[in-house]
């Protein structure tokens, strides 16, 4: 199994949350890390946070830019003549009923979270390509295998990710592409309070079930063992990740095991 020490890998959604934690943890590892996320100051933080700063570059992306994901991926590639393991973990949540959401909002969220990673993705792939090695490792959610009220459109983005990703692993295998999806459950973010509502302003409140999910140093251990087992796939929560297998075996008790729930 892969060893992440020394590697240089490259995260998305740096600047907080599970992205900020796990740029904290593979510091710990000597990695040499590039970070990005909209804010700039918030990576700075990190990367004064992180052990062995010189190490860490800091690299502002908005994953709504698509057409920036090429020149991107060449500075990228270029601050420590290449990349081992890109992590993409940026996105954004919804919390809208169906009924009430705009196009305007369901677009975003898939400009965002599918093909902002995908334009990312496909910018590095040639790289990877010529080296005959890279690993992508991409933060979907439980919600991109099964869904849940308040979140039709972040549901949509995140099966379709793993649609294309599964399909990069197989095309790609011949060069030594690896790829893992990592599929979160409830972790203590700010995603509930990021997540777009139905008129696309954001929710602004937490929620309880985010409050008392996995912390981001619980996650992102796991995380790391899972890449470090090169899974293709890996779940990662308390008792929600069971709905995995709800839904594999049991569709109809999901559904209503769902329905009864307190989620929101």
């Amino acid at each position: 199994m892969g060893k992440l020490n020394e590697k240089t890998i490259w995260i998305t959604g740096a600047s907080s949350g599970i992205g900020k934690e796990l740029a904290l943890q593979l510091a710990n590892l000597d990695c040499k890390l590039i970070l990005s996320a909209r804010r700039e100051n918030e990576l700075l933080v990190v990367k004064n946070n992180c052990k062995n700063p010189k190490n860490v570059v800091i690299m502002p992306l908005d994953l709504a830019n698509h057409k920036e994901m090429s020149l991107l991926a060449q500075k990228a590639w270029e601050s420590f003549d290449g990349i081992d393991i890109l992590i993409n973990n940026a996105g954004i949540s919804q919390r809208s009923l169906i009924a009430n959401t705009t196009l305007e909002v369901y677009k975003k969220l898939m400009d965002i979270n599918y093909i902002g990673t995908l334009a990312l993705t496909k910018a590095l792939l040639p790289y990877f390509i010529a080296n005959k090695k890279g690993y992508f490792v991409t933060i979907t959610s439980l919600m991109g295998k099964f869904g849940s009220p308040y979140r039709s459109g972040y549901c949509g983005a995140k099966h379709a990710l793993h649609g294309f990703f599964d399909v990069l692993r197989m095309e790609h295998q011949k060069d030594n592409i690896e790829v893992t999806l990592i599929c979160p459950g409830f972790v203590q973010t700010n995603v509930a309070k990021n997540a777009l509502t139905a008129d696309g302003n954001a929710q602004n409140i937490d929620d309880e079930k985010t409050q008392n999910g996995l912390t981001t140093v619980e996650f992102s251990k796991q995380m790391i063992k899972a890449m470090e087992q090169r899974k293709f796939e890996a779940y990662i929560g308390k008792s929600e990740r069971f709905g995995i297998y709800l839904k594999r075996f049991f569709p109809k008790l999901l559904h209503n095991v769902v329905m009864k729930s307190a989620v929101r």
